[in-house]
């Protein structure tokens, strides 16, 4: 099913459900010829997002025990950009699954992404705690359930977040040589939020020698890898390192971009960056000069004769893992003198 099939075939179902709940009478429950029904009506419309349509739907789904009833219905509730947001709720629904699912089986069960997800989810209230139910904060129990998720079901969220966890010393002992390596691994295997993060730490030098050019050539591509819930503070990030970049810099830069972006790119599903109604909000970003921030595509403006910039030698800089790098190149990641050994959790995309 080609772009234009699937965005038809959503916009058919999203109209059937709402015909559906305009013909019945106002003050009457929504009715479903199934649990089954109510699932699949409640999940189109959380994706096209009507979430008032979507609620009762998926609310009688997770009354009928369908796992993923419970899990749609607590990602809504936790989406902060929702009408119908509401943590409480969220974080109740994320903790009934975590205690009933949590020894599925990572490898052959369906369930395990999304219990993999529903652990993280779970472990970030935990960190910062929730008012709303006066959770406090733990951010070592929260290290506990990012380590659960990023092991046992190899979640890359959660090998990111424990990642930072580990650098910064937050509920788990300071370690920032692993710290950096996990977030090395997770970058050159397309994660957007690793890519973003290990630029910013070049950016500022904080953990790592300071690198201009490696910290914009890594996130003009975290840009373009970023799912749609990720992109303000990626964006964010970009903006910032893209307008503090002298000319040089972003020469440099410019030569590696397309590379780095075959590489370490990972398009994200649809509907992309671009979200609902096709609309791009990052592009018109600028820097406080008036400059405009080119964040459409993700890339750097190109310049006509990378040779005659000195774009050729940056080229040079980075080197990536061996399963990618060219035969006789050496094998460095993204940090400067290799990764670093020694860490508890597997790469990314390993079987056990």
């Amino acid at each position: 099913m080609n772009k234009n099939q699937w965005a038809v075939s959503r916009l058919i179902a999203i109209a059937g459900i709402l015909l559906a709940v305009l013909a019945a009478p106002a003050t009457a429950a929504p009715r479903f010829s199934s649990p089954e029904d109510a699932l699949r009506q409640g999940i189109s419309a959380y994706n096209g997002g009507y979430h008032e349509i979507a609620i009762p739907a998926l609310e009688f789904a997770a009354s009928e025990n369908l796992f993923l009833g419970s899990y749609y219905l607590a990602v809504l509730y936790a989406d902060s950009n929702s009408a119908y947001t509401d943590h409480g709720k969220a974080y109740m629904l994320y903790q009934r699954i975590a205690n009933e699912h949590t020894d599925v089986d990572p490898d052959h069960d369906a369930r395990a992404p999304y219990v993999a997800a529903t652990l993280t989810a779970l472990a970030k209230y935990i960190r910062g705690g929730l008012a709303e139910i006066r959770l406090q904060a733990n951010p070592q129990l929260a290290a506990e359930y990012f380590h659960h998720a990023a092991v046992f079901f190899n979640d890359e969220d959660a090998q990111f977040e424990l990642s930072k966890m580990q650098i910064n010393g937050e509920g788990v002992p300071a370690d920032v040589a692993r710290g950096r390596h996990w977030l090395s691994v997770l970058a050159e295997n397309g994660h957007a939020g690793a890519q973003a993060f290990l630029a910013d730490l070049y950016w500022r030098g904080k953990f790592m020698p300071k690198d201009a050019v490696r910290a914009l050539t890594l996130i003009s591509v975290a840009v373009k890898n970023a799912p749609a819930s990720e992109q303000v503070w990626i964006d964010d990030i970009y903006q910032n390192i893209y307008c503090g970049a002298p000319q040089g810099v972003r020469e440099q830069a410019t030569g590696m971009v397309a590379d780095w972006d075959v590489r370490y790119g990972r398009k994200p599903p649809l509907p992309g960056r671009l979200g609902l109604g096709g609309l791009d909000l990052a592009a018109h970003r600028t820097c406080a000069d008036g400059r405009p921030v080119p964040m459409r595509s993700g890339e750097l403006p190109l310049i006509a004769d990378p040779a005659e910039d000195g774009v050729a030698a940056a080229l040079e800089g980075p080197t990536i893992a061996a399963d990618r790098e060219p035969a006789g190149m050496p094998t460095m990641g993204f940090m400067r003198g290799g990764a670093v050994g020694g860490g508890t959790m597997r790469p990314v995309g390993t079987r056990r």
